[in-house]
C-alpha cells in the first residue's frame, strides 16, 4: 500500500467514524431527520391543523348581517315611477335575482370566480396566498370567491387581518352549505359597492345607465362587473387614460370568458361595444318640495304599519331603517303646476328683507282626485331644508269658515230645525245681525260679523255666499254642537278633545290643508268618505304592505253632500269666492280668515278635483305686533302680507289663497278632464234654483232663531270675528270672469240681486264688503 492509499483509508476511516458513535448508533443532524421521524411530524401538523381547523369551524357561526350591509334606502317614486328621492346614508335598493338578467348574472361570475357554480364556496390557495402576503406584511391581497366576498361584505367587515380572513373562510364554508348558489350571488351582487354611492346592482344601474337593473344589457353588466374592482379608478366620467384602459381590459376579460363559459355567443360578442355610462348625477336631496312629499308618504307608512299592530315607535324605526320602495300618488306635472302657482301668487311679491312682515308668511296646499281619493299634488312650504313643518299637513291653524259648511251638511243630515220647528235648508232665513247673542246656548256668545256688518233677515244661501258668522253660529246651536262635530269627525277632521262649545261654529280647532281637501273630497264625491292617499303603493324587499282604499262608506247622504255642494257653487258665483270663477267648469267652495287674520284659507273643487290652500303666519323670529309679544314659530297676524294696505291690510281667504287656487285649478283641473258641471241629487242651492230673494221689511219673526235686525243694539262679549275682505285684484283662474260689480272694497253684490238692504257692507264671516269677495277697482291694494 503506497502513501497515497493508506491517505485514502485514514480519511474513508475517519468519515465512517463520525457517522456513528463508540457504541455503533448514528450521531449528528442526520439522526433528527430520518425519514419516520419527518412524517410523523407532518402528520402530526396535519393532525393538530386540522384538529385546530375543526375547532374553529365549531367555535364560529354565522353571525346576523352587519349594520351597513342590512342598511339601505328608501326609493321614493311619483305616481308614473319617476324616482323621487332616495334617503338614507346608504343608497341601496336590494333586489332579487330574478331582476338581474341572466347575461348579467353570468358577467360578474365569468370575470370574478369561473367555478363559482361547482366550487365549495372557498378557494384555499387564494386565501393562502392572501393570508401569507398579509402575515408578512407585503400588502394586502385578493383571491376571494364570489362566496367569500358576499360573507365579507354582508357577515363581517373590510378589514384585512389574518383573524378576518380565516372567520370569513369558515363562514365561507357555512354558507356554502347553508345557502343556495343563486341566494349568494344576489346578496353578493347587492352588497357590493359600485362607485357613485351605489352599493347594489340596482343602485348601480341606475347610477351609470338610468335604468332598473332588469334593463340592463350584458356589456352594460360587464362594466359593472369590471368596476368592482377599483370604483373610483374605474368609473368612466373621472378615470384617467390609464384608468379606462384597464377598466376597458378588464370588460374585454368579462365578455371573452363568457364566450369560453359557453355564456355568450363568438357572432354576439363581436357586435358589442363598450357601453360608455352616462354622467353622474347629483345625489337628490330633500329640498324644494321633495322633503315634504317624503315626509308625508313616511307618516303614512307609520301610520299604516301602527294599523297593522306595530308601536309608534316600532313603526317609524322600520320606515327608517330602509329598504321600501315607495310609491306615492303624486302626479309630477300637477305637483309642479301646485309649486308655480305658490310663486307667481304669493311668494315671488313677498319682499321679507323690506317688509319683515313677509317673512312670517307659510303657505301649504293639498289637491285630491275625489273619485279615487288619491293626493296628486302637495305644497308642504318654500323649502322643505329651510322649513321641516309641512304646511299641508301641518293641525295648528285654525280652518275658520271653511269649517261653515260641516255645520250645514249636519243640518241636512240631521233634518235639523230651527228653533221654531223649521227645517234648516238653502232658504230658511236667519237674522244676520252682527253680534246678536245666539238663542238656546247654555254658554253665551254673540259674534260680531266684520265691521260690525248687519244683514238682517237673510237665507242660508246669502249667508254661505258672504261667510256670515251670526247666521251659523245660531244654526250651530240650533243643529247641535255635538253633532256638528261628529260631523267633522266623520268627514275626517281631528275632534280629539274638542269641546261642542258654539264658537267652534267658527272653525276654531284645528285643521290642515289635506284634511279639508278630504272633507270638501266628500262632499264632491256625493257622501262616500274620501280618506287622501298619499300612498299609491309600498313594499319592503319584495314584500307589499296591504293599503286600504282611500274611498270609504256612504258617511252622508248623497243629498245632503249634492246640497252642500249646490250651495257652495253661490259663494264662487256670486260670493267671497268670485275670483276663482271659471267659465270652463262649474266650482265650488269656500273662504275662510281666522281670528287676529293669524289663517286665510280657499277650500273649493269642480266635479273631478279638489284642493285647499291655506296661508298662515308663522313668527320667522321672535317680534312684537301692535304691541303683542309673539315667541318665534308662534302664530302671528298676517296683516300687512305682500303689502296690502286695503281693509286694514288684512288678508282673506278670497285674496292669496283663492288666487293661488285659481291659477293652480284652471289648468290642472282642465288637464285632469273635468266634467265641467256637477251631477247633483238635489233641489235646493245656488246650482240648482234660485234664493227667494229678501227685503228689509221680512219680518224677523219668520224664525225664533232670528232677532230684532238693524234695531237692536247688542253688546257682545269678546269672542272671534273673522274676517275675509276684498281681495288682490288680480284673477288668474282662466278667464278673469272672477270680477265682481265695480265699487268701493267692501261693495257686495247689488241689493237687488242679494236681497241685502242697500248700502250694507255686505261683510261675510264679519268681513268688510262681501267678507272675500273682491270689490271692484284695485281693491285698495298697494302693488310693491
Amino acid at each position: 500500500m503506497g502513501r497515497a492509499d493508506e491517505r485514502r483509508a485514514r480519511q474513508q476511516a475517519m468519515r465512517h467514524a463520525g457517522r456513528r458513535d463508540r457504541k455503533g448508533n448514528k450521531r449528528g443532524i442526520r439522526r433528527l431527520f430520518t425519514w419516520k421521524k419527518i412524517l410523523g411530524t407532518v402528520l402530526g401538523l396535519a393532525v393538530v391543523v386540522i384538529g385546530a381547523f375543526i375547532f374553529v369551524y365549531m367555535s364560529v357561526s354565522v353571525p346576523a348581517a352587519n349594520a351597513d350591509a342590512e342598511r339601505q334606502s328608501n326609493v321614493y317614486e311619483y305616481s308614473d315611477g319617476k324616482v323621487l328621492a332616495r334617503t338614507g346614508a346608504v343608497n341601496r335598493e336590494i333586489v332579487g335575482l330574478d331582476q338581474v338578467p341572466k347575461g348579467v348574472q353570468h358577467t360578474f361570475v365569468a370575470l370574478e370566480n369561473k367555478t363559482f357554480y361547482q366550487d365549495s364556496g372557498i378557494d384555499l390557495k387564494g386565501t393562502a396566498r392572501a393570508l401569507l402576503s398579509t402575515v408578512t406584511g407585503h400588502g394586502k391581497q385578493g383571491g376571494s370567491t364570489i362566496t367569500q366576498q358576499y360573507v365579507k361584505n354582508y357577515y363581517l367587515n373590510q378589514d384585512q387581518t389574518a383573524s378576518r380572513k380565516l372567520k370569513e373562510l369558515v363562514i365561507s364554508l357555512k354558507v356554502d352549505r347553508n345557502k343556495s348558489k343563486s341566494d349568494i350571488l344576489a346578496g353578493y351582487m347587492n352588497t357590493s359597492y359600485y362607485g357613485r354611492n351605489a352599493y347594489g346592482i340596482q343602485a348601480a344601474a341606475q347610477a351609470y345607465y338610468g335604468v332598473d337593473a332588469s334593463k340592463l344589457t350584458v356589456n352594460q353588466g360587464a362594466y359593472l362587473a369590471a368596476l368592482l374592482q377599483a370604483p373610483s379608478q374605474y368609473d368612466w366620467a373621472v378615470a384617467t387614460p390609464t384608468g379606462k384602459k384597464l377598466v376597458t381590459e378588464r370588460w374585454n376579460n368579462v365578455l371573452r370568458n363568457m364566450v369560453s363559459m359557453h355564456w355568450l355567443s363568438a357572432q354576439d360578442r363581436a357586435g358589442m361595444k363598450f357601453p360608455v355610462p352616462m354622467k353622474p348625477k347629483p345625489q337628490a336631496g330633500l329640498g324644494g318640495q321633495t322633503g315634504y312629499l317624503v315626509d308625508a308618504a313616511d307618516k303614512e307608512l307609520e301610520h299604516r304599519l301602527e294599523a297593522e299592530g306595530a308601536s309608534a315607535s316600532d313603526a317609524q324605526a322600520r320606515v327608517a331603517a330602509g329598504g321600501w320602495t315607495i310609491t306615492l300618488n303624486i302626479d309630477r306635472k300637477k305637483e309642479a303646476a301646485l309649486e308655480s302657482a305658490v310663486k307667481h301668487q304669493l311668494t315671488s311679491k313677498l319682499e321679507p328683507k323690506n317688509r319683515p312682515r313677509d317673512a312670517d308668511a307659510q303657505a301649504g296646499a293639498a289637491s285630491v282626485d275625489p273619485k279615487t281619493g288619491k293626493v296628486l299634488a302637495l305644497y308642504g312650504g318654500k323649502d322643505y331644508m329651510t322649513h321641516a313643518t309641512s304646511n299641508a299637513t301641518r293641525e295648528d291653524y285654525q280652518p275658520a269658515s271653511t269649517f261653515k259648511p260641516v255645520i250645514f251638511a249636519t243640518a241636512l243630515e240631521n233634518g235639523a230645525q230651527t228653533q221654531d220647528g223649521k227645517p234648516i235648508n238653502a232658504n230658511t232665513i236667519y237674522d244676520g245681525t252682527s253680534g246678536r247673542p245666539v238663542k238656546g246656548s247654555s254658554i253665551a256668545f254673540a259674534p260680531t260679523n266684520e265691521d260690525g256688518a248687519d244683514y238682517g233677515p237673510i237665507n242660508v244661501q246669502k249667508a254661505m255666499d258672504d261667510s256670515v258668522n251670526s247666521v251659523f253660529a245660531q244654526m250651530g246651536v240650533d243643529v247641535g254642537m255635538t253633532d256638528v262635530l261628529k260631523t267633522g269627525a266623520k268627514l275626517g277632521m281631528d275632534m280629539k278633545n274638542q269641546q261642542p262649545y258654539p264658537s267652534q261654529t267658527l272653525g276654531t280647532m284645528g285643521a290642515s290643508p289635506l284634511q279639508m281637501a278630504g272633507v270638501y273630497a266628500t262632499f264632491d264625491n256625493h257622501g262616500k268618505l274620501v280618506t287622501p292617499a298619499v300612498l299609491k303603493s309600498a313594499e319592503h324587499q319584495g314584500a307589499k304592505v296591504s293599503l286600504p282604499s282611500p274611498i270609504g262608506q256612504q258617511v252622508l247622504t248623497r243629498n245632503t253632500a249634492d246640497s252642500v255642494t249646490s250651495v257652495l257653487t253661490g259663494v264662487v258665483d256670486q260670493g267671497t269666492g268670485s275670483i276663482v270663477k271659471n267659465k270652463n267648469f262649474q266650482i265650488a267652495g269656500k273662504t275662510g280668515t281666522s281670528d287676529d287674520d293669524v289663517s286665510a284659507w280657499f277650500s273649493g273643487f269642480t266635479p273631478d278635483m279638489v284642493t285647499s290652500v291655506g296661508l298662515f303666519g308663522e313668527a320667522a323670529k321672535a317680534e312684537s305686533v301692535d304691541g303683542k309679544k309673539y315667541p318665534q314659530f308662534g302664530h302671528v297676524p298676517l296683516t300687512g302680507t305682500g303689502g296690502l294696505i286695503a281693509q286694514n291690510g288684512r288678508v282673506n281667504g278670497g285674496g292669496y289663497p283663492a288666487q293661488i287656487w285659481g291659477e293652480f285649478m284652471s289648468g290642472a283641473d282642465k288637464a285632469h278632464g273635468s266634467a265641467g258641471k256637477f251631477d247633483l241629487d238635489t233641489d235646493q242651492g245656488a246650482a240648482v234654483a234660485p234664493s227667494p230673494s229678501l227685503t228689509t221689511s221680512s219680518s224677523p219673526s219668520t224664525s225664533p232663531s232670528t232677532s230684532p235686525s238693524t234695531s237692536q243694539s247688542v253688546s257682545p262679549p269678546a269672542s272671534p270675528s273673522h274676517s275675509e275682505p276684498a281681495s288682490p285684484p288680480t284673477s288668474s283662474s282662466g278667464d278673469g270672469s272672477g270680477s265682481t260689480p265695480s265699487g268701493d272694497p267692501g261693495d257686495g253684490p247689488s241689493p237687488s240681486n242679494s236681497g241685502l238692504p242697500t248700502g250694507d257692507p255686505g261683510d261675510g264671516d264679519g268681513d268688510p264688503g262681501t267678507g272675500d269677495n273682491p270689490g271692484g277697482g284695485n281693491n285698495g291694494l298697494l302693488n310693491p
